[in-house]
C-alpha cells in the first residue's frame, strides 16, 4: 500500500479536506483562495488530464509527490525542488517562555502580510482557515506565527511558520512549532512537515524539535504551456 505521506496532497484532498477541493474523483486541487496545490488519483492519461484543467490559465498549480512528476501534454513544468519531508513521532515538548495567543479569523490580513513579506511558503488569503494558527504579539503586531495545512487521514502538516526579519533569533519559530506539534500530537495524530532538502539549517532546527526525515518528496510547480 502507497503510504499516505508519499502522495500527501491526494492524501489531504480526497479525505479530511475534501470539502475544500475542486475537482472531481480523476483530480482534485485546493479551492485557489486556500492554496495551490493539487493531484490526480493516479498517472492514468485521464486522470492527469483532469489534473491539467484544474490549472489556472494565468497562474500555476504545485504537485508534491514521492517520485519526480511528469506533466501531462499542454503542462510545463515552471520550476521542481527536493525537499526533505519530517515527521515526528514523538516530538520534544515545551512550553515558550514567552506570551503567544491562538490567532483568529480577526488576525488573517496580518497572517498573509506576514507570510507575504516572510514567504514561508504558499500562502493566500484564506490559507489560515485550513488549521489552528498560534502567534506571537509585540504591540498588537503579529511578528511570528506557526500552524496547520495539509490533513492526510491519521496526521498534520505543520506550515505556515515564519518571524518577521526585526524578531529573529529569538527562538520564536522553534517554539511556536513544539505548541502546534503538541497539540497534533494531543489529538493522535503524527506531526510533519516539508523543508526545502537544500535548507540544512532548517532541518537541523526541526530535528532539535524532534522531527526526523522520512524521505525525500518533489514539489513540481505546473503551468500551462
Amino acid at each position: 500500500m502507497v503510504h499516505p505521506l508519499d502522495r500527501p496532497v491526494w492524501s489531504t484532498l480526497s479525505t479530511r479536506q475534501r470539502d475544500l477541493a475542486l475537482g472531481d474523483g480523476g483530480a482534485l486541487r485546493f479551492q485557489p483562495r486556500y492554496n495551490v496545490f493539487g493531484a490526480a488519483a493516479d498517472g492514468s492519461r485521464e486522470n492527469l488530464a483532469a489534473l491539467a484543467e484544474l490549472i489556472p490559465a494565468d497562474g500555476t498549480l504545485w504537485v508534491v509527490e514521492a517520485e519526480p512528476f511528469i506533466p501531462p501534454p499542454g503542462v510545463v513544468a515552471v520550476k521542481a525542488a527536493v525537499c526533505a519531508q519530517m515527521v515526528a513521532e514523538s516530538p520534544k515538548p515545551g512550553e515558550p517562555a514567552f506570551a503567544y495567543e491562538d490567532l483568529t479569523e480577526a488576525d488573517a490580513a496580518q497572517m498573509l502580510a506576514l507570510a507575504t513579506l516572510t514567504e514561508p511558503g504558499p500562502f493566500l488569503e484564506a490559507t489560515h482557515r485550513l488549521g489552528a494558527f498560534v502567534g506571537i504579539k509585540q504591540d498588537g503586531r503579529l511578528v511570528a506565527m506557526a500552524g496547520e495545512r495539509m490533513r492526510p487521514e491519521g496526521f498534520t502538516e505543520v506550515s505556515g511558520v515564519c518571524t518577521h526579519p526585526d524578531h529573529r533569533g529569538r527562538g520564536y519559530a522553534g517554539r511556536l512549532m513544539q505548541v502546534v506539534a503538541g497539540r497534533i500530537t494531543a489529538r493522535g495524530e503524527t506531526p510533519f512537515l516539508h523543508s526545502y532538502a537544500s535548507n540544512l539549517g532548517a532541518i537541523r532546527l526541526y530535528e532539535s524539535l524532534g522531527f526526523a526525515i522520512r524521505r525525500e518528496v518533489t514539489a513540481t510547480v505546473l503551468a500551462k504551456a
